[in-house]
């Protein structure tokens, strides 16, 4: 009975060697899911918005305060020579400008302040920035400008740009600056 027991055992461990080594089938891998077919692209169409309406440079223009006009600066201000209220050679390409940009605008007022450097007295010196606003006039009423739309004041001295006691701050404080005051 011992050999059979043997016998029995050796072949219970072959036929489970046996069955171990048996080949296992191949696990297949799942397919990939199935690509989409790309779609034609159906552009998402809007809505018709409410577009605000485009507003011309002139209408822009008018929303816009004085205030808000004037810190832009549209029109330049000129210089001029001690003592002197002629129009400078370098001063008529800007007021050229100024007076296309006037042109551009015929609805705007302006005001030419006449301004003069440190030296002189009051009396002179608001005498002089009159004169002074006075020909910036001219010159733009010469160029098209309406002399109705334009209006003068003379400060003097009493509002330097330039603090300084030199010639640089007295050469910035001699001239006419534009203020619009209507539009």
């Amino acid at each position: 009975m011992k050999k059979f027991l043997v016998l029995s055992l050796t072949l219970i461990l072959i036929l489970s060697f046996a069955a171990s080594c048996k080949k296992k089938a191949k696990e297949v891998p799942p397919p990939p899911p199935p690509q989409a077919q790309e779609q034609p692209k159906v552009e998402k169409v809007a809505e018709p918005a409410i577009k605000e309406p485009v507003l011309s440079e002139e209408e822009i223009f008018m929303k816009k305060t004085l205030e808000e006009i004037n810190q832009e600066k549209p029109l330049a201000m000129i210089h001029f020579d001690y003592d002197k209220y002629d129009i400078r050679p370098d001063a008529v390409p800007v007021l050229e400008a100024n007076a296309s940009w006037l042109k551009k605008y015929p609805m705007v007022k302006i005001l030419i302040e006449g301004h003069c450097d440190e030296r002189g007295t009051e009396e002179y010196n608001l005498s002089l920035g009159e004169k002074r606003a006075k020909s910036t006039m001219d010159y733009l009423v010469s160029l098209g400008i309406s002399a109705d739309r334009i209006r003068i004041i003379s400060y003097g001295k009493s509002q330097p740009l330039d603090p300084g006691h030199d010639e640089t701050a007295w050469a910035k404080n001699r001239r006419a600056q534009f203020l619009i005051i209507g539009k």
